[in-house]
Order: C-alpha cells, then structure tokens, then sequence
C-alpha cells in the first residue's frame, strides 16, 4: 500500500498545474511519480529541467543508463517506465532485459555504457578502473562520462522517490528480472 496520496492537479502550486497541463498535453496523463514530485513547489520543475537538459547521450544510451541505474536500485515504477520508453527507442523486451542486467550482446558500445551505468550505481561512484577503461575503449569521451554520472544522479533520484512513497506504478509492469532467461 502507497504510503504517500499521489496529489491531483488541484493539490499542487500554480506552478505544478501548469507543468501537470503541459505532461498532460505531451503525454496524455500526468506520471504518478511526477505527481509525487508536485508534493514540492520546485522540485518537479527541477526535475524536469535536469532530466531534459542537453546531454551528449542519445536517447537509446539515456534509456540504456535509466534501465540498469533503476534495476541495480530495484525500483519498479521506474523499470516499468523505462521499460516501455525503450520499447519506444527501439530496443526489443530480451533487449531490455539485458540493460537491466548491466550488459548488451548485441551491442558493444551500449554494453561498456550498461556495464558502467551498473557499476557506477553498485559502487556508489567508486567505478572499477577495468570498466571505465572499457567504457573509453568503446569510443565514448570524457563528456560522455560526466554526463553518464549526471544520468545515473538524476535516475537515482527518482528510484528513491519511489522507494520512499511507494505511490502506484502506472505503466505496465515491468517482469522481475529473476524471471528471464538471460
């Protein structure tokens, strides 16, 4: 049971309503989580503003990022999400299992990210030299990195949101990843 009520647009600032009309607009609902974050004046505006922000990461490699970040933190409203926002980048639902676990066989570039994005996550930062070798040796630049570390900062963020309230995941829910044969 969800410790916390996810507000509606008539419980949050002025300010959150005009951002749960344009979520609204854009997406056609207004996330639960993203309510949650409404609970502030600011911090859903913040969060929005960071997770939007330029990167030099892709799309896919931002979905690859958010995946294994949020499976390392078990957070099961932000992998299903993620889930379905990969599925919309592209990747198939063995694909996706796979990001979740930290690596990528059919990809070696997006493997060295989900291999960094883990360890990165599990070590708290304290990143194995081996894998971070890895990470440049698949092409990726010093920019990329800091902004990797960024990504697993700003997913980290909403895995503990979720921890913490527990409000209803309201995406498909995303299969345990004990439950796959990878």
């Amino acid at each position: 049971m969800s410790t916390f009520n996810v507000p509606t647009r008539d419980e949050v600032s002025e300010n959150n309503q005009a951002i749960f009309d344009n979520l609204n607009k854009a997406l056609g609902f207004v996330p639960n989580l993203y309510a949650t974050y409404a609970n502030s004046d600011t911090a859903l505006e913040n969060y929005l503003n960071f997770a939007n922000a330029k990167t030099s990461l892709s799309a896919k490699e931002k979905e690859v990022v958010n995946l294994a970040v949020s499976q390392v933190n078990n957070c099961i409203y932000c992998l299903s999400a993620h889930t379905a926002i990969g599925k919309m980048n592209g990747f198939s639902e063995d694909q996706i299992l796979e990001l979740r676990a930290g690596h990528a066989s059919f990809d070696s570039k997006l493997d060295a990210l989900a291999r960094l994005a883990k360890n990165i996550t599990e070590n708290r930062g304290r990143t194995d030299a081996d894998v971070l070798e890895n990470f440049f040796n698949a092409g990726y630049s010093k920019g990329n990195l800091i902004d990797t570390i960024s990504l697993v900062g700003d997913k980290t963020i909403s895995n503990y949101i979720h921890s913490t309230t527990q409000v209803p995941v309201d995406f498909p829910i995303a299969q345990p990843l004990e439950a796959a044969t990878i």
